[in-house]
């Protein structure tokens, strides 16, 4: 999944929805209407199938095996998987179109910490993206704790009780942006900045942007920086640090189709970034997004319903690379063209193989993190939360993290929801009894890693996931009343803040 925007966990999402996104007088307000939403909705969850959708699984994967092993935005196996989606919906009748914008491609090419004295191990690191680079081989050098308070090492005072002149500072998440932490650090005159999760699972972080990097940064998971402080507590530590990165501007493309027909002022998007990491063939994170989604507007191509509302369908590329791709869709939009996108659905991470199902939490009814999307929000997490009811299958709430690329719709105040199976975040008992699998271990315990392959599928996950755009489609293309019905919030039945939290988004982050 993602790498979140620099600005979508600094500041709030909910913004005032745009005036005027709802459905339009005359379109989607008739009992005809209705009747085909409902007919079209039956047929497209009927006949879209993860079965037949795992065919474009198999092409992402044989396309990252013949490409560096990777789909990564800026890559081959980006621009390879890029036109076998755009010629699969050419065939379909689409009219499709790229979209061509400018990046900063990462790549890291080296993220490596061993302790080298008093007891010699290696920890398992990653590198922060935008980090600037060690030199090759890294450096030796000593290892210094930074103060643990709730604003770890965000102010140069919590550098005043050591020297940290050419050590590598040893600072915990939280209280501000990584980028604050390691500049912080910087100033202090660390040669390198080793920052520690403050929940379970190893920390994939972000500075933002290349101009933010001071020093060479990379992440560590909870339990790697908890024993790094304790033997500091006892002694002397003196580590190897190497991560290096190549970065570089490149160009790449987002996917868009959309429907020759149908009412264009009530336009229905839907989404999933097609690009991977660098570190593996990114098959969950997001091929089954895209994979999904495809399969949908296959079917729908071949059904003889005429949708009444135009229907835009959208594979973003550099997601990875904070958003880039949806954000440059929408910067690109007129003020026109967005009052006409009635709603955007994001599929981000819909078969992960210990996943639980996650529902966008429209309303803010959980009361965790950000708060509620822009009008309309709501009834899209309702609609999605009625429709797996009468499947029978459970789910729960998770929160607008910014994490993903409904982050720039509701940026413009366009109604946002959407599923999501779960990324680095780890399963509770509770869910574990509810949704099956282990509890203790990840949702994808191959989260942005080179096993992130066909193996890394659940083909329940994916198939009931499919069937949730399925019934979307099928409903929004002819039928929007329900964005206007009233919503009386519930909260999750899951886990209390299980789906809220952080560690619940997708990508690499940017704050604590």
């Amino acid at each position: 999944m993602a790498v979140v925007a620099a600005t979508a966990l600094a500041t709030p999402l909910l913004l005032g929805a745009a005036p005027n996104h709802g459905p339009s007088h005359g379109s989607g307000h008739s009992k005809g209407a209705s009747k085909e939403a409902v007919k079209l909705s039956r047929e497209l969850v009927k006949n879209a199938s993860a079965r037949d959708a795992y065919r474009h699984l198999q092409q992402f994967q044989a396309i990252a095996d013949s490409a560096d092993g990777h789909r990564a935005a800026g890559s081959l196996g980006h621009d390879a998987s890029a036109a076998y989606v755009y010629r699969q919906l050419q065939r379909s009748g689409y009219q499709v179109s790229y979209q061509t914008f400018r990046f900063p491609y990462t790549e890291t090419l080296a993220e490596k910490l061993a302790v080298v004295s008093p007891t010699p191990r290696d920890v398992t690191i990653k590198a922060m993206t935008y980090t600037p680079s060690t030199r090759v081989g890294g450096l030796t050098a000593g290892l210094v704790n930074v103060p643990v308070d709730d604003t770890s090492g965000c102010e140069a005072s919590d550098y005043a009780s050591a020297n940290f002149t050419g050590k590598i500072a040893l600072i915990k998440r939280g209280g501000c942006p990584f980028a604050a932490k390691q500049a912080a650090a910087a100033e202090a005159g660390a040669a390198g900045a080793v920052i520690y999760n403050n929940t379970e699972g190893l920390l994939s972080g972000t500075l933002g942007d290349a101009a933010a990097g001071r020093i060479p940064t990379g992440g560590i998971s909870q339990a790697e920086g908890e024993q790094l402080a304790a033997d500091l507590a006892g002694g002397e530590v003196t580590v190897s640090f190497e991560v290096r990165q190549l970065q570089e501007e490149r160009t790449t493309r987002n996917v868009i189709a959309e429907t020759r027909g149908g009412k264009a002022a009530n336009t229905v998007v839907l989404g999933a970034h097609l690009d991977s990491v660098t570190e593996g063939p990114g098959i969950n994170d997001n091929g089954s997004g895209s994979a999904g989604l495809l399969e949908v507007a296959q079917e729908l191509a071949k059904s003889k319903s005429k949708p009444a509302n135009k229907v835009r369908f959208a594979w973003w590329s550099a997601e990875e690379n904070g958003l880039l791709g949806s954000e440059a869709y929408v910067a690109g939009l007129s003020e026109k063209q967005r009052q006409q996108i009635k709603l955007y659905l994001n599929f981000d991470m819909i078969a992960s193989p210990n996943g639980v199902q996650f529902v966008y939490d429209g309303d803010d009814s959980d009361g965790v993190g950000a708060g509620p999307g822009p009008e309309g929000s709501a009834q899209l997490e309702r609609d999605i939360n009625k429709f797996l009811d009468g499947k029978g299958k459970k789910h729960e709430g998770t929160d607008f993290t910014g994490r993903s690329d409904y982050g720039p719709f509701i940026g413009v105040g366009i109604p946002s929801g959407g599923t999501f199976t779960g990324a680095e975040g780890i399963k509770t008992a509770a869910q574990a009894r509810t949704y099956g699998g282990q509890a203790d271990v990840a949702y994808d315990p191959c989260y942005h890693a080179a096993c992130d392959d066909l193996s890394n599928i659940s083909m329940r996950h994916f198939d009931v996931n499919i069937d949730v755009i399925a019934n979307a489609v099928g409903t929004y293309a002819h039928d929007l009343r329900s964005l206007t019905r009233p919503v009386k919030p519930v909260p999750s039945t899951g886990t209390p803040g299980s789906g809220g939290g952080l560690h619940d988004g997708h990508g690499h982050e940017v704050t604590e």
